[in-house]
């Protein structure tokens, strides 16, 4: 589109949607993007491979649908690389064959997109519709709710995926810069999506329910799901993703050199490198040291490895060597040997968290589980070396101190998913049956960690099973005025039934009954802020305010 068409027009949006043998919902698909508010978009749809869905295709009859029409089946990341090429919109959006987009999806997440220049990603939330699939293939909905309804982070986003698939729009530039899908993968092609683009983008949450995706009640067939039953290859996949470097210049994620120290035995080295791919996450390059009359090359089972020569045993030498060739921002010192806990998934980030957030200078971390015979610990990378030139001719640990760089393990607090341990405790306190405790810890995450929908919402359930009615009302006003579901609804009118004000009751029920029945509003306008997750470069958590407009 030329910078006329979009003045006069506006931006185009591309949509791209892979089918495999299911026909059947294809339509009911495709029925949801051509029903947009926003026209200006296109539809690049790829059928790869299984039942033929030309009869489907030959319903719309609509010059914004290109449609490639493959017989082999090569999976969802080769589909979405293919239908890219035909890809002309400035931003993308995705939609499951078996999935909708309510009218206003694309207009409401353009809106928010153009509204700032700070996001290159925007997302809303989706209802999951758990559904009785029918011997004729019908799909009766039996239930609606927000599964996932998470603000931004992006050091969650570099462990497990929050964000849906559905419900991202992304700048085409940025998939481009960050390398397209990757073809190797058969499953959690939504994370490495989101992954790579948290390199070099914010994530905007727009907290509306704007489209939803289908869960079969019992046995699912989604090729997700059933390609989840084998645990080897799945492992694989998350270990793919998790060590996955897209291409720089990174915008928003600093880099992490982990230096191993080895005393010459091979299996340490490598039994530490196996632990580090399995228990920690953080984007880095990994360096070991090689020492003369070790073999160069050595085939080490996990990626992002360099091997280092280095003249001497010492450990002060090999990381002075190392030092000198690493690339990173930060540095980790790992003596080979060390025991990695392996209940933990965060092993190393533990101590890289906090330097991460810190602005603090000279003070580093030591590794939470080192010790004096296994030392180890977190720099900032011109630190440790501005220490090591001073005095190269000590051990490190000792130059560290000379050089006035204050080190200390990392406390608990400091840890990184604290919003998620305060979750964790807060449904163990629901689950002991005391409400009010847990009513507490939902405000105070509200309070300090954001996500203030999401825990209004489980704060309002709290109160009213205290049988404080009027607070827990008060508590759910917002989250029904600014994003209504089935259970915000449902709870409000459970509240006011115990307030024995019947008529509000049955009003708000018939507000869920309608959702569940497909009846979605699209044209009542309301304001509510909009929360930009922020993280800079390090992954912690900044929030700034922005007003919009939602539609509803």
């Amino acid at each position: 589109m030329s910078a006329e068409q979009r003045k006069r027009k506006g931006p185009l949006v591309s949509v791209l949607i892979s089918t495999y043998n299911r026909p059947a919902y294809l339509a009911e698909a495709l029925e949801s993007i051509f029903a947009q508010t926003w026209p200006y978009f296109q539809v690049v749809l790829v059928r790869d491979g299984g039942k033929p869905v030309g009869e489907v295709v030959d319903r719309f009859e609509d010059e914004r649908l290109i449609f490639i029409d493959r017989d082999k089946n090569r999976g969802l990341p080769y589909s979405f690389n293919e239908a890219l090429e035909k890809a002309r919109g400035e931003y993308i959006c995705y939609l499951g064959d078996d999935d909708k987009f309510y009218p206003h999806h694309i207009e409401r997440l353009l809106a928010a997109m153009e509204s700032q220049d700070r996001c290159g990603v925007v997302y809303s939330d989706l209802y999951k519709a758990h559904c009785r699939v029918m011997p004729d293939g019908r799909r009766i909905v039996l239930a609606k709710n927000v599964e996932i309804s998470r603000d931004f982070d992006r050091m969650v986003m570099l462990q497990f995926n929050h964000v849906l698939h559905v419900s991202v729009m992304h700048r085409k530039e940025l998939l481009e810069r960050a390398g397209g899908y990757n073809e190797d993968l058969n499953v959690l092609i939504d994370w490495d999506l989101n992954r790579k683009l948290c390199f070099y983008s914010d994530f905007l949450h727009v907290p509306e329910v704007t489209g939803e995706y289908y869960g079969p009640v019992g046995e699912c067939d989604r090729i997700s799901v059933q390609r989840r039953k084998d645990v080897h290859e799945y492992l694989r996949n998350v270990l793919t993703i998790r060590s996955t470097r897209p291409p720089k210049p990174w915008n928003c994620v600093k880099d992490l050199s982990i230096l191993i120290l080895s005393d010459g035995a091979d299996e340490k080295p490598e039994q530490t490198l196996r632990d580090l791919w399995s228990h920690t996450f953080y984007p880095s390059q990994i360096y070991v040291a090689l020492r003369k009359g070790q073999s160069a090359g050595r085939r080490f089972s996990t990626p992002n490895v360099t091997e280092v020569p280095v003249d001497s045993k010492e450990p002060a030498r090999q990381v002075d060597q190392m030092l000198a060739v690493c690339e990173g921002d930060y540095a980790a010192l790992i003596p080979a040997g060390l025991p990695v806990d392996q209940d933990e998934m965060a092993w190393l980030e533990r101590s890289l968290f906090p330097l991460l957030n810190t602005s603090e200078p000279n003070l580093a971390f030591e590794l939470a589980d080192a010790s004096d015979l296994h030392w180890g610990g977190v720099f900032r990378k011109g630190e440790l070396l501005a220490a090591r030139r001073k005095r190269p001719d000590c051990s490190v640990r000792r130059s560290v101190e000379l050089a006035g760089i204050r080190m200390r393990k990392p406390r608990f607090e400091e840890y990184p998913f604290q919003f998620d341990h305060l979750l964790a405790g807060a449904e163990q306190v629901q689950l002991a049956g005391d409400w009010p405790r847990a009513a507490e810890i939902y405000e105070y995450m509200e309070n300090h960690y954001g996500n203030e929908l999401w825990m209004r919402l489980r704060r309002a359930y709290c109160l009213y099973r205290s049988g404080r009615y009027a607070a827990a009302l008060e508590a759910i006003e917002p989250v029904n005025r600014i994003r209504p579901t089935v259970s915000s609804l449902q709870i409000a009118g459970r509240i006011l039934a115990k307030m024995k004000d019947a008529g509000r009751a049955i009003g708000f029920y018939r507000q869920a009954d309608a959702i569940l029945e497909g009846h979605v509003k699209s044209v009542k306008r309301t304001h509510q802020r909009t929360k930009v997750m922020a993280a800079p470069a390090a992954g912690g958590r900044v929030s700034s305010q922005q007003e919009s407009r939602l539609w509803m």
